[in-house]
């Protein structure tokens, strides 16, 4: 579920530095009856949101109007830890979140993210701390992807992150668009390597015929 390309995001950011916030905090897993990042916002961490009769917490910063429209959070160390669920990453993109910085997340998590277009950096603690005070001072951070660089005011991080996925984020591919986008590259390369290695070839063939006739 990617929605739009992935450049340069210049915003306010929500500083939410609480650690270990699990999927299910994010996401419950009753609220998973939709695939709509809209309709899951509302659900989004939900027991740490609303209070027990339901009403927003006013102390709260998701709940804060200074930080409507931001599209960048914040977040603690070990993010999106807990199960496996893209609902997560849907609910995170439902309040407008393009982009996630923390000190570490949930392996599972920071997958889902890439793939739904949105983007996890993983920043040192101080560095996160030093985000979240400019943060709480209404203060813009902007997120170059192109660049790989966070910054705010004068300072600048640096962040790392891996080809393919850079190349799906800026160009808004799933996997499989991906795929399809360099499926002329591989058909050039079978070709190719049919040619050069023509007994892989046939062996792999013959291998799959044996497993075929030898199977229940």
């Amino acid at each position: 579920m990617v929605t739009a390309p992935f450049t340069v995001v210049r915003s306010r950011a929500v500083p939410l530095l609480i650690p270990n916030v699990d999927t299910d905090v994010i996401i419950r897993v009753e609220r998973m009856m939709s695939s709509d990042p809209d309709h899951l916002a509302k659900w989004a961490f939900e027991s740490i949101r609303y209070d027990s009769s339901g009403a927003p917490r006013e102390d709260f910063v998701l709940n804060d109007p200074e930080y409507v429209g931001s599209e960048i959070l914040l977040a603690g160390d070990n993010f999106g830890c807990g199960s496996s669920r893209e609902p997560a990453v849907w609910a995170v993109m439902g309040l407008g979140f393009r982009c996630v910085i923390a000190p570490s997340f949930g392996d599972i998590f920071a997958a889902n993210c890439l793939t739904n277009g949105v983007l996890p950096v993983s920043l040192p603690a101080d560095a996160a701390e030093q985000l979240a005070a400019g943060a709480r001072r209404f203060e813009e951070i902007t997120v170059d992807l192109p660049s790989q660089e966070i910054r705010l005011e004068s300072r600048c991080w640096t962040f790392d992150i891996g080809r393919v996925h850079k190349l799906m984020l800026v160009d808004a591919l799933d996997e499989m668009a991906l795929a399809i986008r360099h499926l002329k590259t591989v058909e050039r390369w079978e070709i190719r390597d049919h040619n050069e290695r023509p007994w892989a070839w046939t062996q792999g063939r013959q291998a799959g015929m044996d497993l075929g006739e030898h199977s229940p």
